[in-house]
């Protein structure tokens, strides 16, 4: 069996794997081991094992994982973004399907804090379903909107997935960010716009509502905002002016968070605890992946897998656009069946080789690819994103309903794909001109 052939039984091998149900780390970590045994021997298996592990969590730019989801959850347990929401209320109500745009606006400016669609669904839900309902929104709009608007948290800065894209193929995190807010307020617009029009043609989703709302009203809740816009000037004025980079963002970020939620009064021992233990929990398990994605690359590279696959799509000559179709379909038909961070980090090691070889920006492509992996977030039968909402609403709405509610919204994110990918301006116009 030659070493090429070792090479693609085991993305076979591995594919099945994830597919029975196995754990994605254990799926991959097996697999490459076994394959790098099989090519070089047991003693230089053993020896790249512990070499590839020591090498990867002692990467710096790692740091700044659990810190930017420790800002992310402390800001959720001691209530900083709510205030957010009730500005947005406050101010977009009176607008057709305003409880539902003010749902996609309140989930980007948590993204600002968050790094993860996860926990902008399971924020957004808990603060804007009951909401809705409380005004007779139909419950497809209402959760479908929560739904699809958590997506955004993955593309707007700090991006969980977009810092291991720039980590995996040594891409400048900063400009990956600069890259993910274009990509992120063309979601958001999107989404806007999809709940104005269906609301416009059928009123029924979505009653007006009718309260009047002072101009003292208005000024209170516009100074409620306060944590989070601090916090967004903390991090994002010092990261994008220069005084420090995205690594170090997310310790300032977790320190300002912190400091932030001590003056709002909000901080206390339980909820340091939990923000704690769930950032403990999301970085181990992010990590021990990530190894599994880190040895299948060398295990790949050791088989010449990838230079085959940079070989054969230099012999073609493919365009960058055709390229990026075929990640559409790539990750769309992924996104049925694995979760975004199983996804990415199964593929990168593959994929990677040949996005080297066309001429396009790697952070286009990166952009690009983790926008597929959050449509897979809404998208059945995985659709984690849905699941996340079922939890926080339980048995008052069926999780068909909340499935119907965001179909609208993959019809929306198929244009914003096609725009992304026809138009890669939109993505790489900001971190071309900062880059230069």
């Amino acid at each position: 069996m030659t070493d090429l052939a070792i090479g693609f039984a085991g993305i076979g091998v591995a594919v099945f794997l994830i597919l029975a149900r196995i754990p994605i780390a254990v799926a991959l970590t097996t697999v490459s081991f076994v394959g790098i045994m099989l090519l070089v021997g047991e003693r230089a298996a053993f020896g790249i094992l512990t070499a590839v592990i020591y090498d990867f969590v002692a990467k710096w730019t790692l740091t700044s994982i659990p810190m930017f989801l420790l800002m992310g959850f402390l800001c959720f347990h001691a209530g900083l973004t709510r205030g957010l929401f009730n500005m947005c209320r406050v101010w977009l109500s009176r607008l057709p399907g305003g409880l539902a745009i003010t749902a996609v606006v309140g989930s980007a400016g948590f993204a600002t804090v968050s790094g993860s669609s996860v926990a902008c669904a399971a924020a957004m839900g808990r603060i804007a379903v009951p909401e809705m309902l409380r005004y007779g929104y139909k419950p497809e709009l209402a959760t479908g909107s929560i739904a699809a608007a958590g997506t955004i948290g993955a593309l707007i800065p700090p991006s969980i997935l977009l810092i291991l894209f720039g980590t995996f193929t040594q891409t400048p995190i900063s400009l990956l960010f600069l890259g993910g807010i274009g990509a992120g307020l063309l979601t958001a617009i999107s989404y806007i716009l999809l709940i104005i029009i269906r609301v416009k043609l059928d009123p029924s989703l979505a009653p007006p509502v009718t309260e009047v709302i002072s101009r003292e009203e208005r000024r209170a809740a516009a100074k409620e905002t306060w944590p989070t816009l601090l916090l967004i000037l903390i991090v994002f004025g010092g990261l994008f002016s220069g005084v420090f980079t995205a690594t170090e963002a997310g310790a300032v970020g977790a320190a300002a968070s912190f400091l932030v939620a001590a003056l709002n009064r909000t901080l206390s021992l339980r909820v340091i605890w939990l923000a704690v233990r769930e950032t403990t929990f999301t970085t181990a398990t992010i990590f021990v992946i990530t190894i599994g994605a880190n040895l299948l690359t060398r295990f790949l590279s050791l088989s010449d897998v990838a230079g085959e696959l940079s070989q054969f799509v230099i012999s073609f000559g493919a365009e960058p656009w055709i390229l990026a179709l075929g990640l559409v379909v790539l990750y769309l038909m992924l996104g049925l069946i694995l979760e975004p961070l199983g996804a990415l980090l199964l593929t990168l090691p593959v994929v990677l080789p040949v996005m080297q070889a066309s001429d396009a920006s790697l952070i286009w492509y990166g952009v690009l690819i983790v926008k597929l992996l959050e449509v897979g977030m809404i998208t059945p039968p995985v659709g984690l994103n849905v699941f996340v909402v079922k939890s926080v609403v339980g048995d008052r709405i069926s999780t068909s309903a909340i499935f119907r509610g965001i179909w609208w919204f993959l019809i929306v994110d198929v244009i914003v794909l096609g725009l992304m990918i026809a138009f890669p301006q939109l993505i790489t116009f900001i971190p071309d001109l900062i880059g230069t």
